[in-house]
């Protein structure tokens, strides 16, 4: 009878098959119920690496931006400084708040690669994304966040005459730092009120030079000939508190949040009042747009100043267009995680909001600010005029 001849079973290892020596002869094969073990504890890994992954994500490139806010005493001044303090204990973030002649300025140097960010005024951005004066052309502005409210000062002492804008004919008055958004919503306030600029114009000082000589302002300069003329100085906000307060002007422009810090050291030093500015508020809004609104400065504001009502015109964040998605939507998420913080340096951060936040036309938002906002469930809706932000809940 033959002999019945037994082939060898050759084995073959799955994830060696096309390599050499991937083959062994007279190997037993592997269990069933080993292989299904093995494979359960691999999968099992991978998972927990994926979870892993997931919730702690690669570290992005540390957050490196410089901030342009505007001069010392103001609330653009104290938010960016503010968020400059909240941010520093972390390593990964590095916030530099710089000094500057605010809105106009501020644009312009975010335009040119000089400054990552800015505070601005919402009308004087608007006219920088259409290139409209003050500025010669259009510039590459995008939104981060609507912040917040500015209310227009316009700052006497209490026991002068004036009780309108038009009673500043005659008067020496300081219109703001050259370049900043309070110079802008001067001059056209003191346009609506027919009061044009005089011959004798006071000069101006550097707006970043807080000790300038012209804070020697000589308090009797030569009123204008014309009675309808104003005679305009360029002050930044502590240097205008100051000639206030030394009786060298009549009266001051400012256009920042509540309270303003510098307002508020006058007060408690020199009996001062606010001019109501609502009578004014239709006209600019017939000649110059949406951005502005009647609102009131309560009593207490500052102190033993009584109740007025002014203007109102919303504050941007605003970075370049060409800046990085990913850092303006770290940037934004930044912001918002660091509001509690900043409502103890400033009581304006309580108005920050995603709903309120993304209200910006005409100005667009970053493509990076608005992956933000849709991260926590609110949309940019770019056929809206801005005033109505679109929830997705």
């Amino acid at each position: 009878m033959p002999v019945k001849r037994v082939t060898p079973w050759v084995g073959f290892e799955p994830y060696l098959r096309f390599a050499p020596g991937c083959y062994c002869a007279n190997m037993a094969r592997t269990p069933t119920h080993r292989l299904w073990a093995t494979t359960r504890v691999l999968t099992a890994g991978l998972l927990a690496v994926s979870l892993l992954s997931w919730s702690h994500p690669p570290r992005t490139d540390p957050l490196r931006l410089a901030i342009g806010t505007g001069g010392s005493g103001g609330v653009y001044h104290v938010y960016g400084a503010g968020l400059a303090q909240v941010t520093a204990p972390d390593p990964d973030t590095q916030i530099t708040a710089l000094t500057t002649a605010a809105s106009v300025e501020n644009n312009r140097l975010v335009a040119s690669g000089s400054l990552d960010a800015a505070f601005t005024l919402a009308d004087v951005a608007a006219l920088a994304v259409e290139g409209r004066e003050p500025f010669d052309r259009p510039l590459p502005i995008t939104a981060i966040a609507r912040l917040y409210d500015n209310y227009t000062h316009v700052v006497v002492r209490a026991n002068s005459p004036y009780e309108t804008v038009s009673d500043l004919a005659g008067s020496t008055v300081s219109v703001g730092a050259r370049g900043s958004g309070t110079e802008m919503i001067a001059e056209r306030l003191l346009s609506t009120a027919g009061l044009e600029e005089g011959p004798d114009d006071v000069p101006t000082e550097p707006p970043m030079d807080e000790e300038s000589p012209q804070d020697l302002l000589d308090p009797r300069e030569p009123v204008p000939d014309d009675p309808s003329e104003v005679n305009r100085t360029r002050l930044s906000i502590g240097s205008s508190v100051r000639a206030l307060e030394d009786e060298r002007i009549d009266a001051f422009f400012w256009s920042g949040g509540l309270p303003t810090q510098a307002v508020s050291d006058l007060a408690a030093r020199t009996p001062v009042r606010l001019l109501d500015l609502s009578e004014h508020v239709p006209e600019l809004v017939e000649e110059h747009g949406e951005f502005y609104s009647e609102l009131p400065v309560p009593t207490g504001t500052y102190e033993n100043v009584p109740a007025v009502r002014t203007i109102g015109v919303p504050s941007l964040l605003v970075a370049n267009a060409q800046m990085p998605d990913r850092t303006a939507r770290e940037f934004t998420r930044l912001l918002f995680e660091s509001q509690n913080a900043l409502v103890e340096i400033h009581p304006v951060a309580l108005h920050l909001h995603p709903r309120s936040a993304i209200a910006t036309l005409p100005v667009p938002l970053h493509p990076g600010a608005t992956n933000y906002y849709r991260s926590v469930k609110y949309a940019y809706d770019e056929r809206t005029s801005g005033l109505s932000p679109k929830s997705t809940y």
